[in-house]
């Protein structure tokens, strides 16, 4: 029962701080928003918690939400651009080296948070793998991450344009179809069990990015969950790592911002020689190949595209297998490089 009430607070806590972030305009407000809000009050000395099994549970839904950005559409038009998308591959390895290096190297963090603070892009991902390696230091990587994505979001825009764009971009209403989602969700189960019991980092949320990536890929279904099971997932999310929030002074703080500053400036100029290099070997827009190969979330920077009259489907395309090859990798890289995954008590 203690436990029960200390997930409501929590939960509670994490929706207060996701909505207000959401009003404000932020981006990863559900997720960025309950992991400060619950920060916030862990150090505060609030009791938070998120029961195992909850946990679990909101990793599928996270699962099936990402494998939903496989569009049949997109998965065509991959293999129009051969030479960017071996770029791709190139900027992945790159970014990741040289700022794994910086983070190991100059600010001297361990090898565990170094490695997933360096994942350019796929934020829920990574931060969900990292919950597998105890060892890492989840609060250094979930600053580092996130400060990427704001950085991204509000720098590029103007950057690429000139000027911030006014446009009002409408979401259309997807209806839910109670019954597939049902069958979905039962198969998202299945394989993230199986992949769990078989020793996969984050298998909970692997397992059932693949079943949605394939059903959105084929045509077959197309995997849309309704927000009032996507939110609170990313709600869930952010209150979990903001659980893991250890009490820091405000030096230490700063000093872990100007380090993920410092990381970011490696890993985006990486990212804008790549793109200058491609632009002229190829005589595509800068700021289109910018926003493929910027380390960011598929959609955010798929709606920049959109908002900047670039190509989306070239974004999306690029962003597409740049994060389908490292959900595909990952697990498998990180358990070389790092070890079995450790059980989470």
């Amino acid at each position: 029962m203690l436990l029960l009430r200390q997930a409501l607070l929590t939960l509670a806590i994490g929706a207060l701080g996701g909505g207000a972030f959401q009003l404000v305009g932020l981006p990863a407000a559900w997720l960025a928003g309950a992991m400060v809000a619950t920060a916030v009050a862990v150090l505060s000395g609030v009791r938070c918690a998120i029961p195992d099994r909850l946990r679990d549970m909101l990793f599928v839904v996270l699962g099936l939400t990402m494998g939903a950005g496989v569009t049949p559409e997109t998965v065509e038009r991959i293999g129009e651009w051969p030479v960017t998308m071996l770029l791709v591959l190139v900027s992945v390895a790159a970014v990741l080296g040289a700022t794994f290096l910086f983070q190991r190297k100059v600010a001297g963090w361990d090898r565990d948070t170094a490695y997933f603070a360096a994942i350019p892009g796929a934020l829920s991902y990574v931060m969900i793998l990292s919950l597998s390696y105890p060892r890492a230091d989840t609060m250094r990587v979930a600053v580092a991450q996130t400060l990427r994505v704001f950085i991204l979001v509000s720098l590029l825009p103007p950057i690429i344009a000139g000027s911030e764009p006014e446009v009002v971009a409408v979401v259309p209403v997807v209806p839910v179809e109670l019954l597939p989602l049902a069958l979905v969700a039962a198969a998202a189960l299945v394989s993230g069990y199986l992949f769990q019991r078989a020793g996969v980092p984050a298998g909970w949320l692997t397992g059932p990015f693949f079943v949605s990536a394939a059903l959105n890929a084929s045509g077959i279904v197309a995997v849309h969950l309704p927000e009032w099971l996507t939110i609170p997932a990313l709600i869930g999310l952010g209150c979990i790592i903001g659980c893991r929030f250890t009490n820091i002074s405000l030096r230490d703080m700063l000093r872990l911002l100007l380090v993920s500053l410092g990381a970011f400036a490696v890993g985006m100029s990486i990212a804008v020689a790549i793109s200058l290099f491609a632009s002229h070997l190829l005589g595509l827009p800068l700021g289109q190949l910018l926003l493929a190969y910027a380390p960011g979330g598929l959609e955010a920077m798929t709606l920049l595209a959109y908002l900047l009259d670039l190509d989306p489907a070239f974004v999306a395309a690029h962003q597409l297998a740049r994060y389908f090859g490292m959900v595909l990798l990952l697990p498998f890289a990180t358990r070389r490089i790092l070890g079995p995954p450790e059980r989470v008590v």
